[in-house]
Formats: C-alpha cells, sequence, structure tokens
C-alpha cells in the first residue's frame, strides 16, 4: 500500500493559456490526486508557475486536491527565454521558500527546460527526488527551422544527467535524450493523454458540406506542412481541407503566411476546397474534428503528439508521418495510415484510396476511438507518471518493533522450542521399543 504523496509540478511557461504544456501540465496535476490503487488515499498536487498576469489570484483551485500557485519572479507579464532567465533566480528563491517547511514535496516534477533549471537546482539542494520531462529537446526544435536559444543544449543535458528520472512523451524523444548523455534507464516514455469526455465521438459538430472533409490542426502553419496537404488536395478531387492554426480567424486577411498559402492554393486550382479557420479555441476543436472523415498529421519533424489523440478519440482515422508520437500513437493500417513526409503524390493517392474504402475507413474509425480511450486515457497516463516516481522514491523504513511486541514474540518463540523438544522426547521410548 502507497501512501498519499506531496507532488509537485514547476513549469515556466504560461500555465493559463491553451498551448500543449499548459493543458497538460493542468489536466496531469488534476489526475494525479487519483491514488495509485483505490482504495489508497489520493495525492497532493500543487503546480508551481511563474506569474504572468498581474490581475491573477495567486492561488487557483485546479480540481480536488490540485491547486496552481503563481509565483512571482520578474515583472507579471510574458517574457522571452533569456528575459525569463534574468529571474530564474528569483524563480528559485519563491520554490525553495515553499519547499523548506511543511510544504516539501515528496517528488519534484518539471516540465519544459527553463522550469526545470530552476526546479532541479532546488530539489538537489533540499534532497528530494527530481523528475523531468522537456516536451521537446533543442535538437529537435532545431530541425523545424525554430530559432533556439545558445545554451539550451548544454543546459537540457545538465537538467537530464541530474534527474532521478526523465520521462519522455514518444520512442524518438527518449532516444533523443539518451543521445544527450542521461543514461538509458533513467528514461521512462509516458505519453500525453487525451480527454475522453471532450473529445469523443458523440457530440455537436459545425456546419459542413457534402465534400468528404480533411482537417489538419497546426500551431504554426509552415511547420504543419500545409503546403504538402495542398499539393496532396490535387489528387483527391472530391474532398475539401480545413485548416485550423495559425493566426486568429480576424487576422487571417493580413497574414503573409495566410497569403502565400492561399495564392499556392490557387496556382494548384483547389483554393475552391479550402477552408482557413484561424486559430479557434479548444472547446471548439471537438466540434471541427466530428465533420472530419480524416485527420492530415504531416509535419516531417517534431508534430504535436494531442492533435492524432484528439482526433482519435472522436473517431477520426489519421494519415500521419512517422515522426515524433505519431509513429506510437498511430497505427498504420489499424487507426489510421503512416504516410511518407513531404510526398504529396503518395499522401494523396493513400487518402484518396482510404476515401473511397468506407468499410475500412470505418473500421480505422472504431480502432482509433477505443485506442484514444484504452491507452490514451488520463487515467492510465496519471498511473503510468505515478510508478515512474515510485521508482525513485526512498523506500519507507519498516518501524521496528517495540519492546513489549519484542518481549511477546521471544517468548512464543520460546514455547514453540519446547513444545518441539517434548514432542521428540515422547517419540524417542516409543521407538526404543
Amino acid at each position: 500500500m502507497h501512501r498519499p504523496l506531496n507532488i509537485a509540478l514547476v513549469s515556466a511557461s504560461d500555465l493559463d493559456g491553451e498551448h500543449l504544456q499548459s493543458v497538460h501540465v493542468r489536466d496531469l496535476a488534476r489526475s494525479l490526486v487519483r491514488p495509485l490503487h483505490g482504495d489508497g488515499e489520493p495525492n497532493h498536487v500543487t503546480v508551481y508557475a511563474r506569474r504572468q498576469d498581474g490581475d491573477a489570484k495567486s492561488r487557483t483551485r485546479l480540481g480536488p486536491g490540485a491547486a496552481l500557485v503563481r509565483l512571482d519572479a520578474g515583472p507579471a507579464r510574458p517574457l522571452t527565454e533569456d528575459e525569463t532567465l534574468a529571474y530564474l533566480r528569483d524563480f528559485a528563491d519563491e520554490l525553495r521558500h515553499r519547499w523548506s517547511g511543511a510544504g516539501r514535496p515528496d517528488i519534484v516534477h518539471a516540465h519544459g527546460w527553463i522550469g526545470g533549471l530552476a526546479a532541479c537546482a532546488v530539489a538537489r539542494e533540499l534532497d528530494i527526488p527530481f523528475a523531468q520531462s522537456y516536451h521537446g529537446v533543442a535538437a529537435a526544435e532545431r530541425r523545424t527551422g525554430r530559432e533556439v536559444h545558445p545554451h539550451r543544449d548544454r543546459l537540457e543535458k545538465a537538467i537530464g544527467r541530474s534527474a532521478a528520472i526523465v520521462l519522455a512523451g514518444h520512442a524518438e524523444e527518449a532516444n533523443a535524450i539518451v543521445r544527450m548523455g542521461v543514461p538509458r534507464p533513467a528514461v521512462a516514455v509516458v505519453p500525453y493523454a487525451v480527454d475522453g469526455e471532450q473529445f469523443a465521438q458523440t457530440g455537436p459538430a459545425l456546419p459542413h458540406g457534402d465534400r468528404a472533409r480533411l482537417v489538419m490542426v497546426c500551431d504554426d502553419l509552415e511547420a504543419g506542412d500545409v503546403p504538402t496537404a495542398l499539393r496532396a488536395l490535387v489528387h483527391v478531387p472530391d474532398a475539401e481541407l480545413a485548416v485550423a492554426g495559425g493566426p486568429e480567424r480576424e487576422e487571417l486577411e493580413n497574414d503573409p503566411v495566410v497569403h502565400k498559402l492561399k495564392l499556392m492554393a490557387k496556382e494548384l486550382h483547389v483554393a475552391d476546397r479550402v477552408i482557413f479557420l484561424g486559430r479557434l479555441p479548444r472547446r471548439s476543436l471537438p466540434r471541427l474534428l466530428r465533420t472530419a472523415r480524416l485527420a492530415l498529421c504531416l509535419e516531417p519533424v517534431q508534430p504535436s503528439p494531442a492533435v492524432p489523440l484528439e482526433a482519435m478519440a472522436c473517431g477520426v482515422p489519421v494519415v500521419a508521418t512517422t515522426a515524433g508520437g505519431n509513429a506510437d500513437e498511430v497505427l498504420d493500417k489499424i487507426t489510421g495510415l503512416h504516410v511518407p513526409a513531404g510526398r504529396p503524390v503518395q499522401i494523396g493517392r493513400a487518402v484518396r484510396r482510404l476515401l473511397s474504402e468506407e468499410t475500412t475507413r470505418h473500421g480505422y474509425s472504431i480502432a482509433a476511438a477505443d485506442r484514444a480511450r484504452s491507452r490514451y486515457s488520463w487515467e492510465r497516463i496519471a498511473a503510468e507518471t505515478l510508478r515512474a516516481y515510485h521508482k525513485v522514491l526512498p523506500v519507507p523504513e519498516v518501524p521496528a518493533p517495540r519492546d513489549e511486541e519484542a518481549t511477546e514474540a521471544a517468548e512464543q518463540d520460546a514455547a514453540d522450542r519446547a513444545e518441539e523438544h517434548a514432542v521428540v522426547e515422547e517419540r524417542e521410548p516409543a521407538l526404543a521399543r
């Protein structure tokens, strides 16, 4: 029987937003409250983040047994990575103040490399077991073309080597972490989860026409490889493509990336079958996904691990590259199809073939929803996270018996030996006769 844990989650990101890390950490905190065994006492989870809004409360309840605590470290506004690093000592001092007394956690789990820097230093100083999740390492970020902090590689390596355990979101990330120099036994793969109540097959859907709809959801329209999807659409004449992501809908007309993609769609003669929706609020994503025949996840590097799971939970088969978490989440020819990155002709033909095979697509839909519910439920992912914590937690000492108990045990032992001796003596005369 495991005792209830006091768990500290740490992030330097804005945990009030809707980006992947924010949603994941909040949902993880709520889910970790559930004990590893059903008859155990609930855990207590506190999320520590840097205050980014001066009007936000210092403490917000996330759910029963889970709370978000905003720490003052620098100005209460969003900061760049360099600005956040300048106030990292203040952030660490706030963590140390809260963990030095009665609020000392049993384990500290940092999310992101900047939060990991502060949490790692304080956890080591206070001798608290420390776990780290990167949510994407510098090497993978660099391959997407994004600018990466010049010291990030070195600092990520130091954090990983100092951690008792590093939790990777998928096998590709785990391999990248091992290549950084973190021992493989110290790396565990604990995938992302999906909210099965919010993302489900049944529920309201956005209005749509009669064409078979393909859906793409991506934060960055260029990194999401929308150009490849547009070129593939040429080979799927009866389908339309709905793209969610990029700027807000009101800003679509003035966005240079969207303008470039619209020109490409016109040149490819598919403009009448492409809909740019802009960035949708998270609550609208299930309504969009329920209008899709297929979801496309075509990023060649570091795709969002959440999008395939959310589509599958809504019963939508996924056509995906094998980059990042796609290879783990989407089972080829079971819950969707694996396709080569940047090959629009092959992708288009695979999509057209699958759209024409209704029975196959229906089977993929059933399998996708079942896999999302069973393998990627928050209940299961939280349990795997707790098991990872218990691997590095100190084994509780068994209390020594009290003096009275020791005396009683010794007396009982002596009585048992005397009884055995009497039985032996009773048997020996009988044998002599």
